[in-house]
């Protein structure tokens, strides 16, 4: 097995056991038997844990696993700031952010989106010597499409909640 193969299986696994470490919490906080919201978790953790690292595997398929993963994240990332926001209780200081909110949680999933890009940029090496992936910002696969993304998404989420309650 050469060094690039070797890195992408650890990569791969890294990816699987982040995904299954927050699914296996999420079936722990939001168990489906107790509203038919927690469906949401229990789905994309099903995709996460054993459709993505299936296709992290297989070469043909990166580009898909990273764009799925990638708005599976920001899915994430919107809903769990949203949890966070409507049952948020004490005083707000840094330290309740940190600490009593679902902030913990969104990094170890922005971990799993960092895996995922390291496993998609591993795949589109040709060599030690490659330039780091150039253009616009805003263009795929730069992490501005990214965050042009969420804030796309979170802005339609908020104006979702806002006006359709």
């Amino acid at each position: 097995m050469n060094a690039k193969k070797m890195i992408k299986t650890t990569l791969v696994a890294g990816f699987f056991f982040l995904a299954l470490g927050g699914w296996l919490l999420h079936l722990r906080i939001h168990p489906i038997t107790k509203t038919i919201d927690n469906i949401i978790p229990l789905i994309s953790g099903i995709i996460s844990v054993f459709v993505l690292p299936l296709l992290f595997w297989l070469g043909s398929t990166v580009s898909l696993a990273y764009i799925i993963n990638g708005f599976l994240v920001i899915l994430g990332t919107i809903i769990m700031a949203h949890f966070s926001i409507t049952h948020f209780e004490g005083p707000v200081t840094p330290v309740n952010i940190i600490l009593n909110t679902t902030f913990a949680d969104i990094i170890v999933l922005w971990g799993k989106f960092a895996v995922g890009k390291a496993i998609f940029g591993l795949e589109f090496l040709k060599s030690d010597n490659d330039a780091a992936v150039k253009g616009r910002f805003f263009r795929y696969p730069n992490m501005g499409w990214w965050w042009a993304h969420l804030f796309a998404l979170a802005l339609a989420y908020t104006l979702g909640n806002i006006f359709w309650k």
